[in-house]
């Protein structure tokens, strides 16, 4: 049983500072964020982000950073005010992935979510992900798109 005052917590027991279990996925808020070296202004720049709604899995935090994983495997810190709490999946695969009207292989496909294409994450069942692109639900494989594993995305450096 959890104390009194203390929020969620890591999968080792210790509680984040956001209150939130580490990992977890979240999104780009903005259509530019800053990716860093480290949790700080001061930290160099890495590179700039410039793909609002982009999955991301935290994979550690402090009060005001957190430390992601992105689809092409940088670990980065992004401020808080970059993230956003909405869930998304990617589709990193160079092929068309069919967004299924069942979540069982031999279903119809009700359309196709293109590669490098961002979807709104809607729920999981028994290995697979139901995802909203272009309007259109559909369920995929959990392992068709990246922001869907339940475990660490990156290797930390």
């Amino acid at each position: 049983m959890a104390a009194s005052g203390c929020g969620p917590s890591k999968k080792d027991g210790r509680v984040t500072p956001s209150g939130y279990p580490v990992p977890r996925y979240l999104s780009l808020k903005f259509g530019e964020v800053n990716a860093r070296n480290g949790p700080s202004e001061d930290s160099q720049l890495k590179f700039v982000y410039r793909a609002k709604g982009l999955p991301l899995q935290v994979v550690a935090e402090t009060t005001e950073w957190r430390r992601v994983c992105d689809p092409e495997g940088n670990l980065v810190w992004v401020h808080k005010r970059g993230v956003d709490g909405v869930r998304t999946v990617m589709r990193v695969q160079a092929s068309a992935l069919p967004l299924l009207t069942e979540p069982k292989a031999d279903a119809k496909p009700a359309a196709y979510l293109n590669s490098r294409a961002i979807a709104e994450f809607q729920g999981e069942k028994d290995g697979w992900v139901k995802i909203r692109a272009g309007g259109v639900s559909g369920w995929v494989p959990r392992d068709a798109v990246w922001g869907a594993a339940p475990g660490p995305q990156c290797k930390a450096n």
